[in-house]
């Protein structure tokens, strides 16, 4: 991935790619060929996805700058690296997230307006397009100034939602274009598709190939599904499309939020990018003329990091009503704290409360997952040391207080024997006690925000114990122990499942693995922290007071506790300090030893 300085160098660079755009600023694009040289020309495809409501370099649940990409940023990206032979193209997740669902009523979506303006010429439907039904889908796609691209969707009246392909002219380049989306929005977004047909994008990609490849010189597709299958379902990626369809040049991914900076698949060069307009793929074709027609016979992608670029200041102007308009609905109140703070005071400012013992904080989290999910079992983490709601007036962004990041909700399945294994793994956070230790340690190698809390089941965390060995009494809220054979639904965040829960050998091996039951779930919504404000407004009606059942403790920590006072008083005053860093909490305890040596030292 490459710096808006780095791509002004090479754009300026010696060598083939330097001519070729030079050549392309002289002359369309086409170089003129010296004797017994053939003729060249150069296509720049410019490729965004999963933009998600960005259109300016702001965080609407956060209410803070996000200078890490937007709208206004790519497009200052866009036009320093276009020329007439240069397409732009989205392969969707436009719409939603980021508060964007503010203006699903609006004629023209802020989104869709950016896109018009900096002349985007295809896009195609992501499948949270879908998350607010067949009419906005309907008027999305009208109001989009370019071509839309989706040739797997037939709505309930009959009609395709929009075109299978489209074929433009770049200065006499036949350039192809297939667009698709995910066939799960089938599962996802099942009520709103009711009467819709929803068929194998393969299929139909394969069908558009074989009509239109003698009218083509270059094919591309631009599909809103990720490079690998999903939930182990075939023709669900775009690794299968390219795998049964070695006649595209250029595959666009989306959908996976996973930088694919340039893989080759079945000779097929596939790209992605990440969400939220963090990058843009910049891919060059190099053609040579073949009789009457061109092939690609070279391909260059270059990611650009659009975080490095200034906001374009014309964006900036234009979206300036919805900015406005978002900035007043994340600050709306929408309800009130009674009773106390969520988390309780820290004992030390360098060990959290909320990761010792159960707290109301962990458990509203809980409580809006379990809700929005019907699972089992909810698990989460506490993610900053001073996170805290304290009682008063409760704005929609301070939702982000209670979860911090734009992970949404997953749904697992999980044996009893894999949930006791999960619940190990996290409880590997602390480090053993030991007879003298007057605090507690905590694991150097593993960050806070990878300790998971669990709800749905009553246990103890036994710190004096080896690590694999340390969760006790784990049962239902019944009483009932869990058994190994027991088949449980459990509910975390993306970042959790996509990074150790569904990743072998991280938690579980192949073959051992939980199944994914649902991705994203009720992603009209938005992530956890979005979930979180709803819940609070619409299914608390706007009150909430701090509610812990206590369901899980540490034990084994079976220190002097009037040592362990003095101990809290002597950090306090400076005496004694505990080593912690902004992901780490301390990896060294406080012991009799250390305790004893400072009272001695102050007392001299």
């Amino acid at each position: 991935m490459i710096t808006r300085r780095e791509a002004l160098r090479l754009m300026s660079a010696t060598g083939v790619a330097a001519t070729l755009l030079s050549g392309c600023a002289q002359g369309g694009g086409q170089e003129t060929p010296k004797a017994g040289e053939a003729e060249t020309k150069r296509l720049r495809v410019l490729a965004t996805s999963d933009l998600h409501g960005m259109f300016v370099p702001w965080d609407y649940a956060l209410d803070a700058e996000d200078p890490s990409g937007s709208m206004a940023k790519l497009a200052t990206a866009i036009k320093e690296l276009r020329d007439e032979q240069t397409l732009l193209v989205d392969a969707g997740d436009t719409i939603q997230d980021n508060m964007a669902d503010l203006f699903i009523t609006d004629e023209v979506h802020p989104m869709i307006a950016c896109m018009n303006e900096l002349g985007y010429e295809v896009g195609v439907t992501g499948n949270h397009e879908y998350n607010f039904g067949m009419d906005v889908l309907r008027k999305t796609v009208a109001s989009f100034a370019g071509t839309v691209l989706t040739g797997n969707v037939i709505d309930e009246n009959g009609d395709p939602v929009a075109d299978g392909y489209t074929i433009l002219d770049k200065d006499g380049v036949r350039v192809g274009l297939i667009g698709m989306v995910t066939p799960l929005i089938a599962r996802w977004d099942r009520e709103n598709l009711e009467g819709c047909v929803v068929s194998d994008p393969l299929e139909e990609t394969r069908k558009i190939i074989d009509q239109i490849k003698g009218d083509v010189d270059v094919l591309i597709g631009v599909m809103h599904m990720g490079v690998d299958n999903e939930y182990d379902l075939p023709n669900t990626g775009a690794r299968d499309i390219a795998e049964a369809c070695p006649e595209f040049d250029l595959i666009v991914s989306a959908h996976a939020h996973k930088l694919v900076e340039g893989e080759e698949i079945n000779g097929v060069l596939v790209v992605e990018n990440q969400y939220h307009a963090q990058t843009l793929s910049v891919v060059d074709l190099t053609l040579e003329r073949v009789g009457e027609g061109w092939k690609v016979v070279e391909r260059a992608s270059n990611p650009v990091e659009v975080g490095s670029y200034e906001p374009d200041p014309d964006i900036i102007e234009l979206m300036a009503p919805y900015d406005e308009r978002a900035k007043k609905y994340a600050r709306e109140e929408i309800g009130v704290l009674e009773g106390g703070p969520l988390a309780p005071e820290n004992e030390f400012e360098a060990i959290p409360a909320a990761v010792i013992a159960d707290t109301a904080f962990i458990d509203l989290i809980h409580e809006v997952q379990l809700y929005h999910t019907g699972a089992d079992i909810s698990t989460t983490a506490y993610f900053l040391a001073d996170a805290n709601v304290e009682p008063g007036p409760i704005r929609r962004c301070d939702a982000s207080l209670i979860f911090k990041h734009v992970n949404t909700l997953y749904a697992l399945e999980m044996t009893g024997a894999q949930l006791k294994k999960y619940l190990e793994l996290s409880a590997t956070f602390y480090q053993t006690f030991h007879e003298g230790d007057l605090t507690l340690s905590f694991n150097p190698e593993m960050p806070m925000y990878n300790y998971d809390m669990f709800q749905g089941v009553n246990y103890q965390v036994n710190v004096a114990k080896e690590p694999g060995k340390r969760i006790e009494g784990l049962s239902r809220p019944d009483g009932t122990s869990v058994q190994d054979d027991d088949v449980l639904v459990v509910a975390v965040n993306s970042y959790r499942a996509n990074s150790h829960l569904l990743v072998p050998g991280v938690v579980f091996e192949e073959g051992d693995m939980p199944k994914l039951l649902e991705a994203d779930v009720h992603g009209y919504i938005g992530g956890i922290r979005e979930m979180v404000a709803d819940y609070i407004e619409n299914v608390k009606g706007g009150t909430i007071t701090p509610a812990c059942d206590d369901n899980w403790k540490l034990v084994g920590n079976d220190w002097d506790e009037k040592l362990h006072q003095r101990v809290v008083e002597l950090v306090a005053d400076g005496e004694l300090t505990l080593n912690s860093d902004d992901k780490h909490l301390p990896d060294t305890p406080i012991t009799e030893d250390d305790l004893k040596g400072a009272i001695e030292e102050k007392a001299a």
